[in-house]
């Protein structure tokens, strides 16, 4: 008997696509197997189909997983390829985030209809962003720019770009260089000034827990640099109750087995905020996200979380 495909669940963006066919090609060069062995099922999410609204409004970070979870749970997928910073701090008791991919660069890249690095952008300049950390880190460092709710896949974001005037947008860098749009990138941000989000750059595979048989089809793709810095990311951000209604970034970076974790929290109007740096041995990993988001709780005090 012809032994089925093994399949993989994922968004239906271009760029949730570009995730997904990586998988597959890992997994055939990992198992010497042809393409046909393994099956991507693209499908349908509320945060795909609600673009003109935030998402703090409709129901969060959920929105892009949640229908591709309960296939999941169902067993009418066998994975999910997702963004690992579209990941909720809670997932389902039956699944986990199994594996991390060897992570792409995790900083911002700024794209600009003339051309301009965002610092030189006139005062009053449009720039469009859905996020709430790139919203409050553009008014931390260039208060005088006006910021103009802009959500929706890649292209669509690059099309109203043009179309509604914008003078520049925000996108993931390792986005687009998974898209081979590397090119279009104006600016890319320094990432200690203008930190990331949590998980920024690296693709998550979910999977149910205790499927030993996906474990073990996933296991060589794991990569252990990857899986210690988003996990310290993640604790930080769970720490913090962070979701999309939260500005906060986080960034940590693995070198010679020690771990650097930089964190920051904004208010919405960039006016307040707070920073945490520390670093110790990779093994620390969850401890260090931890401390970090702590230490900031205790600097910025309870009233500073009511504005969140």
């Amino acid at each position: 008997m012809e032994t089925p495909p093994l399949r993989i669940g994922t968004r239906s963006s271009a760029l949730a696509l570009a995730q997904a066919h990586e998988v597959r090609v890992r997994l055939m060069k990992a198992h010497d197997l042809p393409a046909e062995a393994f099956k991507i099922v693209p499908m349908s999410t509320a945060g795909d189909r609600i673009s003109d609204r935030p998402l703090a409004d409709i129901g969060g970070k959920g929105l892009f997983t949640r229908e591709i979870e309960i296939a999941l749970g169902q067993g009418r997928i066998d994975m999910a390829v997702h963004s690992a910073k579209d990941m909720p701090i809670a997932l389902p008791t039956n699944l986990y985030l199994s594996v991390f991919l060897e992570r792409e660069d995790p900083r911002d890249a700024f794209i600009s209809t003339s051309g301009k690095f965002l610092y030189d952008l006139p005062e009053g300049a449009t720039v469009g962003s859905s996020s709430i950390r790139r919203q409050a880190m553009i008014r931390k460092l260039w208060p005088n720019l006006n910021i103009v709710m802009l959500r929706g896949n890649v292209q669509t974001r690059l099309a109203r770009l043009k179309q509604d005037n914008f003078d520049g947008t925000f996108l993931a860098l390792a986005g687009l260089k998974r898209l081979g749009l590397q090119g279009i990138v104006t600016q890319i941000m320094d990432q200690e000034q203008f930190l990331p989000a949590p998980g920024q750059g690296a693709i998550a595979v979910e999977s149910r827990v205790g499927d030993k048989v996906v474990d073990a089809w996933l296991a060589s793709l794991s990569d252990p640099i990857t899986h210690y810095e988003i996990t310290c990311e993640r604790v930080f951000m769970a720490v913090l109750g962070g979701s999309c209604r939260t500005p906060l970034g986080g960034l940590a970076r693995v070198e010679d087995e020690k771990i650097r974790f930089s964190g920051i929290i904004l208010t919405p109007d960039g006016t307040s905020f707070y920073e945490v740096k520390l670093h110790g041995g990779v093994n620390e990993a969850e401890e260090i996200g931890r401390e970090a988001a702590e230490k900031l709780k205790k600097d910025a005090g309870p009233a500073f979380f009511q504005s969140w």
